[in-house]
């Protein structure tokens, strides 16, 4: 088809939309947008970025490389890293081409001169770090330099971050993590304690729980920043959903009494595991299963030591009731995301969801999800594990390393690599497993657990109800509900008033959550006025979409916000992704990633003066339309190309043969088939 007949096509579709009435409109979830604004689709080449998504991916498939090609290409690099346009952080920060310890033995550049003479054009505006006399700890590099004062010698990174982000990890526990050699004396005398803590034994009941889940195949997840993560999800990979999707076999797993049951009273399979793949992920647990006796704590919990267990009543208790929570969102969902949302009116944040195997092994990237910032007044982590001693492990081990007011565990992931290492929905077939996981994990740490679920696994087959009466028993302080089934991923709308029933059944002193299309701030009022028991309600896409949702629920009305306001907020994003990923060049593209993907969401929103019919709702498909300026329609489009021009607008050009696609395609606007 020629693009003369894809116009006459898109021209047809445009006039029948705009003969169609705004509740004609609404009911095939297209947004009703005022006739006067409507504007034919734009025909993109074949060669977009965004069209041609379905072909970006299998450029992005790495091919398995052998060690001899691993190591040319490592070679590759430090020449490519002795360019001028790398030069030595030390030789930055003082301008001293001898101040680097390593001298010729540096695998960076000491070619000052040669990197003033490529370096990049500075980028308009100010350091972020100068700010209140501060040094900036990139130097020369800096794309701001040029604005740096003179005679203000370049400070530490270590030292600008002190004050502002905390939780990193100690690099000797860190190594110590590396080597396998690190204790976690309470987690085990805890697993100990419930029964599930007698080395090969517990090593054969999670061969038989593979066994029995269908030989789930475990892929090793290299984490770049968090490809295997899910929050709330606000990111949709792998989100086309199966039409008679595998249910691991423990579905008919009866619910479990209050009376603890131990786990090797549980049947478990002897023979010799042939599933060793799918255990894989586990090895690190594993190895700690195992517990010599004469390194056994003197304080080891017995039977008999009942008065040593952490009464309910002893723990920190944190009131959610009519805090405004923005969900953990995975990618997206960053730490300078976050500092936006807060100033825009969230009282509680909470990490994106890190990996339990990938935190034990001290894998940087997974502890970098961890971070938080001071402004971070009321903040939580969620961890995911499928089993009962890597969570427990993982609790102490944040519990000592990180300051947190929470610890949430997902047991509601619903992408593929996460289910099938038996994590996230999975456990929502094994409630025997989620019980252990919560009373190992509650029992050890004072600060509050709390877990996320969704409906069930499969849909119309929810089973939250029948668990939500014990779920306090177990010891999580509170449960937020996500609507949804893990069949349904996020295609249809959220069960609200599956939710109300869950919360209804809940004890008084377990706080249930709600989650799932919240949008306006009618659709936080009509949850919490239909729904007393609800302790709040957890916002999670709509943030995405229009972060300024915070402020329309605490000012209860709906802000018909300019399209300078919204670069504002995309600048005060800029700022905090510069202070967060660095001033230097690799910082900028950093922030400029991120804020790309961000914007992948944010071209949805339509402005309150353009609709026929307020508030928007979530799962409204936007036509294309012309907004009240130039930038107004520029941040309507739906072409990474337009998105690309925002980013110049806010971090300079782009480098040459820069492209971008969306990491996740959105599953919000599913057909009904995929449902």
């Amino acid at each position: 088809m020629d693009e003369s007949s894809v116009e006459l096509v898109e021209g047809a579709k445009a006039t029948e939309r705009v003969e169609k009435t705004p509740e004609e409109l609404v009911a095939k979830a297209i947004a009703p947008v005022k006739r006067e604004f409507l504007r034919p689709p734009p025909v993109r080449p074949s060669n977009d970025v965004v069209s041609d998504s379905k072909s970006t991916p299998s450029t992005l498939v790495k091919e398995k490389k052998s060690k001899r090609q691993l190591k040319r290409e490592r070679r590759q690099l430090d020449k490519e890293q002795k360019s001028a346009l790398n030069l030595c952080p030390e030789i930055a920060k003082t301008g001293n081409v001898s101040a680097c310890p390593y001298n010729e033995n540096c695998r960076f550049s000491h070619d000052l001169e040669g990197y003033k003479a490529q370096k990049p054009a500075d980028l308009e505006g100010n350091c972020p770090f100068t700010s209140a006399d501060r040094a900036c700890p990139y130097g020369l590099a800096c794309r701001f330099s040029g604005t740096h004062k003179d005679g203000v010698a370049a400070g530490s990174l270590n030292l600008q971050k002190k004050n502002s982000e905390i939780n990193g990890l100690n690099k000797d526990v860190q190594k110590l993590l590396w080597k396998n050699k690190k204790r976690f004396p309470k987690a085990d005398a805890k697993l100990k304690l419930l029964g599930l803590l007698f080395g090969k034994a517990n090593s054969k009941i999670k061969a038989c729980e593979d066994k029995e889940e269908g030989d789930l195949t475990v892929s090793n997840c290299n984490h770049a920043i968090n490809d295997n993560s899910c929050g709330d999800m606000a990111t949709d990979s792998d989100n086309k959903v199966e039409g008679s999707p595998k249910l691991p076999e423990e579905d008919d797993e009866p619910r479990p009494t209050k009376k603890a049951k131990s786990a090797v009273d549980e049947e478990y399979c002897t023979g010799k595991e042939d599933n060793d793949a799918a255990l894989k992920d586990e090895d690190l647990s594993k190895s700690h299963a195992q517990i010599e006796p004469e390194s056994t704590p003197d304080n080891i919990f017995t039977e008999s030591d009942g008065s040593l267990k952490l009464h309910p009543r002893e723990k920190k208790l944190i009131d959610f009731r009519e805090k405004l929570y923005l969900a953990p969102l995975t990618t997206v969902g960053n730490l300078p995301f976050r500092r936006v949302c807060k100033m825009l009116g969230a009282d509680v944040t909470c990490g994106e969801m890190a990996m339990c195997t990938n935190l034990l092994q001290g894998q940087a990237s997974e502890w970098a999800l961890l971070r938080r910032h001071s402004e971070e007044h009321l903040f939580g982590v969620q961890i995911c594990g499928a089993y009962p001693d890597t969570v427990a492990r993982a609790v102490e081990l944040i519990d000592q390393e990180c300051e947190v007011d929470f610890i949430d565990i997902n047991m509601g992931c619903p992408i593929d690599i996460v289910v099938n290492k038996g994590a996230g929905s999975a456990l929502l077939t094994k409630p025997m497993r989620m019980k252990h996981i919560v009373e190992a994990a509650s029992g050890i740490v004072d600060r509050p657990i709390t877990i996320k679920v969704r409906t069930g696994f499969l849909e119309g087959r929810n089973r939250v109800d029948s668990l939500v009466a014990d779920i306090g028993q177990w010891g999580a302080s509170a449960v937020t509900i996500h609507g949804r089934s893990r069949q349904q991923r996020y295609s249809k709308l959220a069960n609200w008033e599956y939710i109300y029933q869950c919360a209804r059944k809940a004890p008084d002193s377990l706080q249930v959550q709600g989650n799932g299309d919240i949008f306006s701030y009618l659709d936080w009022n009509k949850h919490k006025s239909a729904c007393p028991e609800l302790s709040t309600c957890m916002i999670a896409r709509g943030a995405l979409v229009k972060p300024w949702i915070f402020t329309e629920i605490k000012e209860q009305r709906h802000w018909d916000i300019s399209s300078g306001e919204r670069l504002n907020i995309l600048k005060d994003y800029v700022r905090c992704g510069l202070e967060h990923w660095g001033s230097d060049t690799k910082g900028v593209e950093t922030t400029r990633h991120f804020l790309l993907e961000w914007l992948s969401y944010t071209y949805r929103y339509v402005p309150v003066g353009l609709l026929d019919v307020i508030p928007q709702q979530l799962n409204w498909r936007p036509p294309s339309y012309f907004g009240r300026d130039d930038l107004e329609t520029l941040m309507a489009s739906d072409s990474a190309a337009d998105w690309i021009r925002i980013s110049e607008m806010l971090l300079g050009k782009v480098p040459s043969g820069f492209t971008f696609a969306p990491k996740h395609k959105s599953n919000a606007y599913d057909r009904a088939e995929n449902g």
